[in-house]
Order: structure tokens, then C-alpha cells, then sequence
């Protein structure tokens, strides 16, 4: 088995990491919010809105990741650099977006007084 082998191994491992923290977050933010909806509570939505979102987060910086092992070790040329470039670039916009819709301001923002 090739460095190259080894490498898209581990990448892929990774990426089934991420893929499964997407998958069980998921599943616990569903459970969640039906013992909540069960109990009446009227802030099931925003919860399951705040959870899902944590996961889908983490999900990404997982994958992002992944991304970067795989271009770094086994294709490090200046498209597949560029390639990463970009997709970094859509993640991390989609990263902010979720946290701005989670807790309502940018990442870079302190939070407000309790």
C-alpha cells in the first residue's frame, strides 16, 4: 500500500466522520425535539433549529478536513489547491450563515448581555 493509499484512506475515514457526526446529530436533534414537542414546549422549533445547525457545523469542519488532508498529502498542485481554495471558501460562508441563524450574530460578534 502506497503514501498515496494511506493518505485517501485516512481522507475517507474522515469524511466517514463527518458524514456520521451529520447523521447522529441528526437523529438526537429529531429525538430531541420530540420529547420537547411531547412536553408542549413551545421552543421545540428554535431547538431543533439551534441543534441541527451545531451538528451540521461540526459536520462541515469535519469534511473540511478531510478535504484538506486528501489535497495536501496526494494531489498538491495548484488546481487542486484552488480547487480546495474554494471549496473552503463556500464552507466557511456556510459556516458563518449557520452560526448567524443559530445565535443571531457573526462569529467574530461578543455576545450580548445575559
Amino acid at each position: 500500500m502506497s503514501f498515496s493509499d494511506v493518505i485517501e484512506t485516512i481522507g475517507t475515514v474522515i469524511d466517514g466522520v463527518g458524514v456520521g457526526v451529520l447523521v447522529v446529530g441528526g437523529l438526537v436533534t429529531v429525538a430531541v425535539t420530540a420529547t420537547r414537542i411531547g412536553d408542549g414546549r413551545a421552543d421545540a422549533y428554535r431547538t431543533f433549529r439551534q441543534m441541527f445547525g451545531r451538528t451540521v457545523l461540526l459536520s462541515l469542519e469535519i469534511l473540511i478536513a478531510a478535504d484538506i488532508v486528501r489535497t495536501v498529502a496526494v494531489t498538491p498542485t495548484l488546481d487542486s489547491v484552488l480547487v480546495l481554495g474554494l471549496i473552503v471558501l463556500i464552507r466557511t460562508f456556510l459556516s458563518f450563515s449557520l452560526e448567524l441563524e443559530i445565535t443571531g450574530r457573526w462569529p467574530w460578534q461578543k455576545p450580548g448581555p445575559p
